[in-house]
């Protein structure tokens, strides 16, 4: 499959972080977008004790792809047996070019980046390797993840800012989240916003707020009972 949306040229921070125009956010943490996502969207949920063969991790917005990239690097590390699979949607993807420089921030990721880099490069949304299956879905997730047919146990909740893309956080869409949550999946996100939080709950996530990344007092994590 190949990407048919004219991709998202990021501007450059200095540093090398990747800002989108578009939300005018950035694509991760300006003080360590690896390590966020490792506190945020792995220890979020509960990872890697949760993980086994086939598990399912799904999420709003696939950005860089780092989170990707970590995931599979943690599955790796700890000698997971089986195959990873990792579900993502993203309405303004980046060009393949820009994913490579931004991936190239982080050192300790780097043999993961290399291997996925020419999937990226010839423009596939689907990956399958001994140890991932990999899907991106593109387009607004307000219409595409009703129309999913899959299941995620544990979600990283990964959009802009809230405040700047509200789209991604209205109470429909976490609806929608939670139907195709697994019983006892899991959910994370940075964002503590009071109104996330309430779509969650509204959508029979259980919610705790727990301590954020960095400069960030808060972020939310969630369990589907």
């Amino acid at each position: 499959m190949q990407m048919t949306i004219e991709p998202d040229a990021p501007d450059w921070r200095e540093g090398g972080v990747p800002v989108s125009p578009r939300f005018d956010d950035p694509y991760y943490s300006l003080e360590n977008g690896l390590a966020e996502t490792r506190h945020t969207f792995l220890a979020g949920n509960g990872l890697p004790d949760r993980f086994r063969d086939g598990f399912h991790v799904a999420e709003l917005g696939f950005g860089t792809g780092l989170n990707l990239l970590a995931t599979l690097h943690l599955w790796r590390q700890c000698g997971q047996a089986g195959q990873l699979r990792f579900t993502s949607f993203e309405a303004f993807p980046m060009a393949a070019a820009d994913m490579v420089r931004a991936q190239g921030a982080f050192p300790e990721l780097a043999g993961v980046a290399a291997e996925l880099a020419p999937f990226w490069q010839s423009g596939a949304q689907e990956i399958v390797l001994p140890d991932l299956r990999f899907r991106m879905i593109e387009g607004d997730a307000r219409k595409t993840l009703p129309a999913w047919d899959g299941a995620a146990h544990a979600w990283f909740l990964d959009g802009f800012s809230p405040a700047k893309n509200p789209e991604l956080w209205g109470e429909r869409l976490m609806a929608e989240v939670a139907r195709h949550t697994a019983p006892g999946g899991t959910a994370a996100t940075y964002t503590a916003a009071g109104h996330v939080r309430r779509a969650l709950e509204a959508a029979g996530f259980a919610v705790t707020r727990a301590p954020g990344f960095g400069r960030k007092r808060h972020m939310t994590i969630a369990e589907r009972s």
